[in-house]
């Protein structure tokens, strides 16, 4: 097999499948050099787009470091150039597969193919895994904060990923020792673990335990990520009630961008960039994990070979475009930018007495843990 990082239009669809010969693999046909070039062309441009968009996303994390200061924030911090870093290589990494893929017929070499499909997995699982760890920790942040400060470090948290990219590292070396195989896949232009026609129980079970895993970890920012939303949500409203007298002279003088600047806390913004990133998560790889279980589930499907390789192809370039729209999500969903949008003016310090910002640091003393 970021399956996920390959770029979107690196797999061209031709207008008849290669045949397959007698161990599975799609025939490169000779014939297929204009959609080839066209493909490669694309290839490209997506590949550097996703380049330059995760390169972006780092430097804005860059100049935002100061205000991660707190342990709690540190280890956000952590986890998202973590993630932003894996979205690069995979980017860079896959992408070069791809392109030469397209040069020739490298898809028949037994080595190119497992190395290519190697790559797949592990960059597919990773940023899976990588979001679900951000959105346990934001929740543990969020839900219990004393522990959160008292128990988790960022040697605990580079710990975590290491243990996640051993768990990516080791299914995608499985096939190195003979159990399960990387194939060639439609329309013989990627390599990844054979989802169609799967005679091998170790193959079977590899691609069930990929698609699982993935699943698995969706479902778990999912919950997550609500229960974060929920008690943000909760905080607020008895903030809001608990100091409203108190307060009251200082909501008086306080111009509106600073309400809007309370209200675009670093916690809240943490929580709408995790929420956009798992929605996207879900909508670029559901289909694919699902698609991919249940094909392993129903092995009475009579579907021709070249309708199941379209759709997984679909599927495929679906989940592709996770890495390529991550870091637009930490680009756009900034707080300047969020206030500029939703409150049409730029982003600046409230003017309050001492005994308001004393009022509003213990109404939110609950989020700054």
């Amino acid at each position: 097999m970021r399956t996920t990082s390959l770029p979107v239009t690196s797999f061209p669809i031709s207008s008849t499948p290669p045949p397959m010969n007698s161990s599975g693999h799609y025939e490169h046909k000779n014939n297929t050099t204009p959609s080839i070039s066209s493909s490669l062309w694309m290839s490209c441009f997506t590949m550097i787009l996703g380049t330059v968009s995760n390169f972006t996303a780092l430097g804005i994390l860059f100049h935002s470091r100061a205000r991660f200061r707190r342990q709690s924030k540190a280890i956000f911090l952590q986890l998202t150039v973590t993630l932003l870093l894996v979205d690069l290589g995979s980017h860079l990494i896959l992408g070069a597969f791809a392109m030469y893929g397209h040069i020739g017929d490298t898809t028949k070499d037994d080595s190119f193919c497992n190395i290519f499909g190697a790559f797949m997995v592990f960059f597919g699982l990773c940023p899976l895994l990588l979001g679900c760890a951000m959105a346990v920790e934001r929740c543990v942040a969020i839900t219990q904060p004393f522990f959160h400060v008292a128990m988790i470090t960022v040697t605990h948290v580079r710990g975590v990923v290491l243990l996640l990219f051993s768990l990516a590292f080791v299914m995608a070396y499985l096939p190195f020792l003979k159990v399960g195989t990387y194939t060639t896949q439609f329309p013989s232009t990627w390599c990844f673990l054979p989802i169609h026609n799967t005679t091998s129980v170790a193959n079977k079970n590899l691609v069930l335990g990929f698609s699982c895993l993935g699943l698995s970890a969706l479902t778990i920012s999912l919950f997550c990520n609500i229960l974060s939303g929920v008690t943000l949500l909760q905080a607020r409203v008895r903030s809001s009630k608990g100091y409203t007298k108190t307060t009251a002279p200082c909501a008086r003088r306080a111009s509106s961008a600073s309400s809007s600047s309370v209200f675009f806390s670093l916690d809240v913004e943490m929580m709408m960039q995790l929420a956009v990133i798992t929605v996207v998560s879900c909508v670029c790889w559901g289909p694919f994990l699902i698609h991919s279980l249940v094909v392993q589930l129903n092995e009475s499907s009579r579907d021709s070979d070249d309708l199941k390789g379209r759709f997984t192809l679909l599927t495929l370039r679906m989940a592709s475009w996770n890495q390529i729209l991550d870091p637009w999500v930490y680009i756009l969903l900034r707080r300047t930018v969020l206030l500029r949008v939703c409150c049409g003016f730029p982003t600046h310090k409230p003017t309050m007495t001492a005994d308001c910002s004393s009022a509003d640091n213990r109404g939110n003393s609950f989020l700054l843990h």
